[in-house]
């Protein structure tokens, strides 16, 4: 089974990378056995899964991952690299803050644990900040509203299950919406403006303002990328179908932008109360 989350991408396009590494992702794209987008997450998450279950526990893997996933669109090669070292660095970064010691020291001991900082403390001071900078961002049993900003009710793609018996989870439902790094810089530019003059929500703004941030990061000719993940197993197909958290908010903000106070209360409720209603799933017996 697929980890309950989903992922916010940014693919960049070759003409982003450097010469070499540029050579490198074409001939990646080219190559008959790389993970196809289909068994992507769940080869990326068995990756995962194998370190975790060692003795002792690998929190990072040892170097970085050559794998990708690909976009093609009218000939032009977008590639949005795994960076399975650096998420994973950041991830149990965040894990042992958020941790009391003595709990961390049972999931991994302390000499990995240190160990682990110690290699993300060398390769920060090799790469700088810059070389923090990940294309791929995840959250666990929601998509955050912010999330849904930069995207349009038109660039949704919906797929469901075609009935037939699969082992294991299935790789054909999904739920992804894509867009332009130009579309996605201007929606997200307009939904700070208009939080920051009608909602008083500390919250919601630094989250857009942080989505933002990210974006202008990326070569302005990227795709950015929703992907529900394996979100899509907690809902039912008419739960899915009956998704448009994109529309809603879009809805939401303009009816800020008009006045239309009434719509817009009943649109952003509308999306807090489906995702609190599956983040809740979290901690169900």
């Amino acid at each position: 089974m697929l980890p309950y989350a989903a992922y916010l991408r940014v693919y960049e396009p070759l003409a982003a990378f450097a010469p070499q590494e540029r050579a490198s992702w074409a001939a990646y794209a080219e190559a008959a056995d790389r993970p196809r987008r289909a068994g992507a997450l769940r080869a990326e998450h068995g990756e995962a899964v194998r370190r975790l279950l060692g003795v002792p526990p690998v929190p990072a893997p040892p170097h970085e991952s050559p794998n990708a996933y690909l976009r093609r669109v009218e000939e032009v090669l977008y590639v949005c690299p795994w960076q399975s070292r650096l998420r994973s660095w950041l991830a149990f970064s965040r894990f042992r803050g958020a941790t009391p010691a003595r709990l961390a020291e049972r999931f991994v001991p302390l000499t990995v644990a240190q160990q682990t900082a110690d290699d993300f403390d060398r390769f920060k001071r090799r790469g700088g900040s810059a070389a923090l900078r990940t294309n791929i961002r995840t959250s666990t049993w929601h998509v955050p509203t912010e999330w849904f900003v930069p995207f349009d009710h038109n660039e949704r793609w919906l797929v469901l299950d075609d009935g037939r018996p699969r082992s294991g989870a299935t790789t054909t439902r999904n739920l992804i919406y894509v867009t332009s790094m130009a579309h996605a810089r201007r929606r997200s530019a307009r939904a700070l403006q208009i939080v920051r003059r009608h909602v008083g929500d500390d919250t919601l703004i630094s989250g857009i303002e942080e989505v933002a941030r990210w974006l202008e990061e990326f070569h302005p000719h990227s795709l950015v990328e929703l992907d529900y993940g394996g979100i899509v197993h907690l809902m039912d197909d008419d739960t899915l179908q009956a998704d448009h958290s994109v529309a809603e908010v879009s809805a939401a903000l303009t009816g800020l932008e008009t006045g239309e106070e009434e719509l817009a209360f009943t649109m952003y409720r509308r999306v807090i109360l489906r995702w609190r209603s599956i983040q809740l799933l979290e901690s169900a017996n």
